[in-house]
């Protein structure tokens, strides 16, 4: 049976391999991408077990992808986690209202990141 896919959403090249390597750590197999439109073509390409979402990207915002995955069908079972350094609680309430299914922030603690897309990952 294959492992669930995670796909890494993150413009910041460094951290995004970091994310991986602890989205691979907690034993899912990880896809990643720099900017909003490689996330939507990486969605369109091949739907994930769940998305770990940065919100300021260089092209779009997260929350717009977020919005899209959540309105997308065939995207109903994916689940976003976002992974921010936006720690208000009006950032919080917008990632609740576009779908979101859980809001981190950075820093993060990485045990407890591994378990939250463990988690929502294999929960599809």
């Amino acid at each position: 049976m294959a492992l669930p896919d995670v796909l890494v959403v993150e413009d910041d090249a460094d951290l995004n391999e970091l994310i991986g390597a602890y989205v691979c750590m907690a034993g899912l197999s990880c896809r990643s991408a720099l900017t909003g439109s490689d996330a939507i073509r990486e969605i369109e390409t091949k739907v994930p077990a769940a998305v770990v979402l940065d919100l300021m990207l260089p092209d779009m915002s997260g929350f717009d992808i977020c919005r899209r995955i959540k309105g997308t069908p065939a995207c109903s079972t994916t689940r976003v986690i976002i992974l921010t350094a936006m720690d208000s609680e009006a950032s919080r309430q917008h990632g609740r209202e576009v779908g979101a299914d859980e809001y981190l922030t950075k820093p993060f603690d990485p045990d407890h990141l591994m378990q939250t897309v463990a988690r929502h990952a294999c929960r599809v």
